[in-house]
């Protein structure tokens, strides 16, 4: 029984250091490679790179806030939900392992974005998708582990209610 969960708090471990580690290496090339200022194109300029740093959160959000407010709502809060998230997943060993994977991508995207706003007191975004109906804002690896994460967890909630509902008919 120890051993299951040592295994499973292994790799959890395991693939949060992978997750963080490809955005911190990810974010170390676009800050050394990419020059400033500068969009380079692909995809008839659909998908560019381009170094920004964002000094707020998601799209810039809360960028010019000051002092305390600023450290509360961009590091302190993510700091404890990152750290409840952590806590729940290995406490709570019933949930499926669509969403343990789903939450572990969410922690490592906050990870590695905290981290840079830790180190750096910003987070290097370099990323721009423009498909005309599809556009997003500046993103990085950790951004794209977030989404991914959130939804891996709506999916895979969406049918195990799904598949409850049909439970419940098959035994009324």
């Amino acid at each position: 029984m120890k051993s299951n969960k040592f295994v499973r708090a292994s790799i959890i471990i395991i693939i949060l250091a992978f997750n963080i580690g490809c955005d911190q290496v990810s974010k170390s090339i676009a800050r050394k490679d990419l020059p400033d200022n500068k969009v380079i194109g692909f995809l008839a300029n659909h998908v560019t790179l381009e170094k920004t740093e964002n000094t707020g959160a998601f799209l810039s959000m809360g960028d010019n806030l000051g002092g305390p407010v600023k450290y509360v709502l961009l590091m302190g809060l993510p700091l404890l939900a990152l750290l409840g998230a952590l806590v729940y997943i290995i406490i709570k060993t019933d949930i499926t392992k669509n969403t343990l994977l789903g939450i572990i991508m969410v922690i490592g995207g906050g990870v590695g974005n905290l981290y840079d706003r830790v180190l750096h007191g910003s987070v290097t975004d370099f990323m721009h998708i423009d498909f005309i109906i599809f556009q997003t804002g500046v993103f990085n690896v950790a951004d794209m582990s977030i989404m991914a994460g959130m939804g891996i967890i709506l999916v895979d909630s969406y049918l195990k209610r799904r598949e409850e509902k049909r439970h419940l008919v098959v035994e009324e």
